[in-house]
């Protein structure tokens, strides 16, 4: 399998560096494009990717090509290549394009899927939120799931709700960076180094994640679990209560979600 990204910006490298990360592809079966050339050639040379001069040289190299640009790019770096792309695994990373907005401008027969990843897929511990609504014939599929499975979880989500997955997994990082940040401050205010403080916090996130995920359990008893009668966590659930972190959360993403109209 040999992987191309058109557009090799924060999300694309994140998707690459993932993949070499968890051995899952060799850096030399990764090629990459993009408009600044120099830049392009600082991004992949330092990490043994191949950088292409333009999209037709890329996507006649690799068998699975990553459109990776901004929204209103995606016609202009399509049209120029879109007979090359029939007969490849085309793979959209782009926000708000969907199926029916890539059958308008692909040429008929291309095969296709929408995602949107999260960051995390840098270390492996990503999402992969995928339209179920795709022209990925079986096998293409599971090649598809066979490679990214190994850096991200694949959840795949109605056209309709692409939108709230995408903001859940997409923005979700950024808030949890925050929560981060803030039990670190407490942490430090109360006397402990910081370094100590940022390793706990986050380590705390991922092992509650990974609990949650393993057991299915629902959060709330998994909260319930660590507030003993009259003990110290309680005390501190109370505390956010007051302070509105639930509804913080709703309106932050609510207010994401209002964005994108």
């Amino acid at each position: 399998m040999k992987l191309g990204f058109i557009g090799f910006g924060n999300m694309a490298q994140a998707l690459a560096n993932g993949l070499v990360y968890k051995n899952s592809i060799k850096a030399e079966q990764i090629y990459a494009c993009a408009k600044n050339w120099d830049k392009l050639c600082k991004n992949t040379k330092s990490k043994g990717f191949i950088p292409c001069k333009d999209s037709k040289e890329l996507v006649e190299n690799v068998d699975m090509v990553v459109i990776s640009v901004k929204p209103n790019l995606v016609e202009e770096v399509i049209t120029p290549i879109k007979e090359k792309l029939v007969g490849k695994i085309v793979i959209s990373v782009v926000v708000n394009y969907t199926f029916d907005r890539y059958e308008k401008i692909l040429s008929p027969n291309t095969h296709h899927l929408s995602t949107l990843p999260n960051t995390p897929v840098s270390v492996g511990e990503g999402i992969i939120v995928c339209e179920n609504k795709s022209s990925l014939t079986l096998e293409e599929h599971e090649s598809f799931v066979n490679l990214f499975s190994q850096i991200a979880l694949i959840e795949n989500a109605e056209t309709k709700n692409l939108g709230i997955a995408g903001t859940v997994s997409g923005c979700g990082p950024a808030f949890t960076s925050m929560f981060i940040e803030a039990l670190s401050d407490a942490a430090v205010m109360h006397g402990l180094p910081r370094d100590i403080s940022y390793k706990l916090a986050s380590q705390m996130v991922v092992g509650t994640g990974k609990l949650q995920l393993l057991t299915n359990t629902h959060p709330g008893m998994m909260k319930d679990a660590v507030c003993s009668p009259g003990g110290t966590t309680i005390v501190g659930v109370a505390a956010l209560e007051r302070k509105g972190l639930r509804s913080s959360i709703i309106d932050a993403i609510d207010e994401v979600q209002k964005s994108k109209n």
